[in-house]
C-alpha cells in the first residue's frame, strides 16, 4: 500500500508540475508571453518535458518565436463571451501567424467556414502598416477572428524568420495591444 501511494503520488505531483508551467525564463510584454529558450538546448528540464509530452515541432532559435496571450492588457482572462481588439504592429518578421486556441494550445473548435487564423499576408493594414483585428463570436468587418461558442481561450502569435528570436533584446519589443471591447451582445 505504501508503494502504491508513493508511486501514485509521485506520478500525480510530476504531472501537476508539468502542467503548472511551460518552463522558466518567460518574457511578458503586455498580454503576450514567450519563452525564448524553450526550444533551445539550454531549455530547463520542465520545458524539455513539455516538448516531449506535447510532441510538437519546434523551431530553431533563429527560426521563430511563439507568443501566447491568455489574458488581455488589463490582466483579465480571455473569455469567448466577450469581444476583443488587437491593435498595433508585430515585431519585424518575414511572416507571422495569429490563431485562436484552446487552453492546451490546439486550434480552437469553430464552426466550419469561420476564420480562426490570420497571417501577415492576409491581414488588412492601415496606411502606417498597423492593423486592427476584432476577435468575437459575431462577424465584424475587415480583420476578424472567430471565437468558440463558450469557455476561455488563448491567442497564439508566432513570428517566423525574425531577428527577435535570436536577439537578446526581446524586452525592448513593442507588441500589439489586446483590449476587451465588450461582453455579451455589446
Amino acid at each position: 500500500m505504501t508503494l502504491i501511494i508513493a508511486f501514485g503520488g509521485g506520478i500525480l505531483i510530476s504531472l501537476y508540475a508539468l502542467n503548472a508551467t511551460s518552463g522558466f525564463g518567460a518574457i511578458k510584454l503586455g498580454a503576450w508571453e514567450a519563452f525564448p529558450e524553450l526550444q533551445t538546448e539550454n531549455a530547463d528540464p520542465y520545458a524539455k518535458s513539455h516538448r516531449a509530452r506535447a510532441g510538437r515541432l519546434l523551431y530553431g532559435s533563429a527560426e521563430g518565436l511563439m507568443f501566447t496571450a491568455k489574458v488581455d492588457d488589463a490582466g483579465n482572462r480571455l473569455e469567448a463571451g466577450c469581444s476583443y481588439r488587437i491593435t498595433g504592429q508585430t515585431p519585424p518578421a518575414r511572416i507571422w501567424t495569429l490563431f485562436t486556441s484552446d487552453n492546451s494550445g490546439n486550434p480552437a473548435s469553430l464552426q466550419p467556414g469561420l476564420p480562426g487564423a490570420l497571417n501577415s499576408w492576409t491581414v488588412l493594414r492601415q496606411p502606417d502598416s498597423s492593423f486592427v483585428i476584432d476577435i468575437s463570436t459575431r462577424a465584424r468587418p475587415n480583420n476578424w477572428l472567430a471565437l468558440p461558442a463558450a469557455g476561455s481561450f488563448q491567442l497564439v502569435l508566432t513570428l517566423f524568420d525574425t531577428p527577435t528570436a535570436g536577439s537578446s533584446g526581446v524586452i525592448d519589443l513593442a507588441m500589439p495591444k489586446l483590449e476587451k471591447t465588450g461582453c455579451g451582445n455589446a
